[in-house]
């Protein structure tokens, strides 16, 4: 089997969980989770970064933290995983989807058209005027590690007083290379950022996320939450409900491994995209999406498009045939607003998502993925068409 994406461990990591065994704190306290955050901090030039149990929980936080209450609205892509759009569930709000651009990212204009046409900003928020509820944040989500349109979109969220949540849960490293946000990093402008070192990521520490944000206020309230909210944590006192949603300490020491060589696994990355657009490139039917201008992604998932009437072969009988020969591919998600929970939500002029949907294959990324399985995983595909 050649996997879709597997972890790499470059040795590093032992030396890093030893300290931690050896100094007996492997749990959710003591230095090593500081220092883990500190170091997030450091490398993505953020003030404030709060460890967290996994990028779910921290998304969950940064919507509370956004003030986002029960029967409130937040303005969600449909193209993503699943994950951010049950964030706003568990806390009783509802889901509203925006269409993708021709990067699988959040349509900027689009979420621009629907704040004008579709709600009115009162003293109390930017309300829908189909549902009548105070829509109060947008998620966006840099997709498979290619940086959104951030300068668009939070233009838009300063008008309409709407809260801006990152998730950078895909792209890890990946910064803006022109315009306002030259040389920020994903997950370090909006009002929260939110990062995953699921084991899938480009890094990782075994699950685990972070919550990034430039308010001290605002990661100190983090990290209370987090911490069951402990206002007198000798003699057990709590004044508020919280969560046991700290990151260990022996995740921690794994990321800080990852972390170290996160550079050199995004060069990685980058080679191997180019070298599968060299070996598939002039295939009828074929292509890669592209990433915008102005951005350094970290190539995190290579995307494959595949059409239908050119390549000969549509996109599920494609994977059915690399699943056949071993090799793991996976098709992209299902547009959220169709999944069996939301399909009540509202969803605006979703066009672009299901086009995508019907075209995309994800190939084999690890970063422990040969030259020789990169050939491989190629000759399959263009053999698929004779079988």
């Amino acid at each position: 089997m050649i996997p879709l994406s597997a972890p790499k461990f470059s040795g590093k990591e032992w030396l890093f969980l030893k300290r931690c065994l050896d100094s007996s704190w492997v749990s959710s306290s003591g230095r090593i989770v500081n220092d883990f955050e500190r170091a997030v901090c450091r490398k993505f030039k953020a003030r404030h970064a709060v460890a967290c149990v996994n990028g779910t929980a921290s998304l969950f936080i940064a919507l509370k933290l956004s003030g986002v209450m029960a029967q409130d609205e937040v303005i969600v892509p449909t193209v993503t995983f699943i994950a951010p759009i049950n964030a706003v569930r568990y806390l009783g709000a509802e889901p509203v989807f925006m269409d993708c651009d021709e990067f699988l990212n959040l349509d900027g204009e689009k979420l621009a058209d629907f704040c004008r046409r579709e709600c009115r900003l009162t003293k109390d928020g930017l309300r829908n005027k189909l549902t009548g509820k105070i829509i109060k944040a947008v998620i966006a989500v840099h997709i498979f590690g290619s940086p959104c349109g951030l300068e668009r979109i939070k233009t838009i969220c300063r008008q309409y007083r709407l809260k801006l949540i990152e998730d950078a849960a895909e792209s890890i490293g990946a910064y803006y290379t022109a315009g306002k946000y030259k040389g920020r990093f994903t997950g370090t402008i909006g009002d929260f950022g939110v990062y995953s070192f699921n084991g899938n990521k480009i890094i990782t520490a075994g699950g685990g996320g972070m919550i990034l944000t430039g308010k001290k206020e605002s990661a100190e309230q983090a990290f209370y939450l987090t911490n069951q909210a402990k206002d007198d944590p000798l003699r057990h006192i709590h004044h508020q409900v919280g969560f046991n949603f700290r990151l260990s300490s022996l995740q921690s020491a794994l990321g800080l491994a990852q972390l170290s060589y996160l550079d050199e696994c995004i060069r990685i990355k980058k080679e191997n995209y180019a070298l599968y657009k060299k070996l598939l490139s002039g295939i009828p039917g074929l292509g890669f999406l592209g990433n915008p201008e102005g951005t350094s992604p970290n190539y995190w998932f290579y995307s494959l498009l595949v059409e239908r009437s050119e390549f000969g072969l549509d996109r599920d009988r494609l994977i059915a045939k690399l699943l056949k020969r071993q090799i793991q591919v996976r098709p992209l998600w299902l547009p959220n607003h169709l999944q069996r929970p939301y399909r009540k939500n509202q969803a605006y002029r979703i066009e672009r998502a299901l086009w995508f949907w019907k075209r995309v294959i994800n190939l084999p990324c690890s970063l422990a993925l040969t030259k020789n399985q990169m050939r491989q995983v190629c000759l399959a595909i263009k053999g698929s068409r004779r079988d």
